[in-house]
């Protein structure tokens, strides 16, 4: 009676909440994997392959974008990241969920993937843009340059809210956090989850047949 994992996509601009609600969740349920990227770039201090990043040459990655064993990809600068398909696959074949942090575009292409109906895209919205903006300054984590090209793409990132299957407006961190967990044990019984009841029904089949 297991059932399939689900790609749990949450996307927010920078500020609304999304890390935040992202590491309750994996809090809440320890088995709730976090999809590891790929990237081309050399590893830096302290990185591990395949904890951090999935380090590969250039050549490896352009190799399994052609395969589409990608789930998302995006060229950085100089460099290429993306989602390999292999190890979320293993897992949610386990049963196990996968969260992906992405933006509208590779939330997008997972969407368009092979793996699109076990997809999960769940969208956070800030109250207002003047909460925005005030979140962002209460991190004092960056200049005050960084915070307004943060506040600049913020709209860009709002604008494709309607491409995701859930929308939260996250005015309060508990209750938004409550409404996640319900949307992912209600989509954790979805039919589609469920492979195993496709025998179960033919069991129940051909038990009543024998019955009569």
């Amino acid at each position: 009676m297991q059932r399939r994992g689900l790609l749990i996509i949450l996307s927010s601009p920078s500020g609304a909440g999304k890390s935040t609600l992202a590491r309750r969740l994996r809090d809440w349920d320890p088995t709730l994997g976090f999809s590891v990227s790929a990237t081309t770039r050399a590893p830096r201090a302290g990185e591990v392959d395949g904890a951090d990043y999935h380090f590969v040459s250039e050549e490896r990655f352009k190799h399994l974008v052609a395969e589409g064993e990608m789930l998302e990809h995006a060229r950085v600068f100089e460099n290429y990241y993306g989602s390999p398909r292999g190890p979320v696959a293993e897992a949610t074949d386990a049963g196990r969920d996968v969260l992906f942090d992405v933006d509208w575009q590779g939330a997008q292409q997972i969407s368009n993937s092979r793996m699109a109906d076990q997809v999960l895209s769940i969208f956070i919205l800030p109250p207002s843009i003047r909460e925005l903006r005030r979140r962002l300054e209460g991190r004092a984590q960056d200049s005050a340059e960084v915070i307004e090209k943060r506040m600049l793409k913020s709209w860009d990132e709002i604008s494709h809210w309607d491409g995701y299957d859930y929308v939260l407006v996250n005015d309060d961190l508990d209750a938004t956090e409550a409404q996640l967990k319900i949307i992912i044990e209600a989509e954790r019984l979805r039919r589609s989850q469920q492979p195993w009841l496709v025998d179960h029904v033919r069991a129940l089949q051909a038990e009543f047949e024998e019955g009569t």
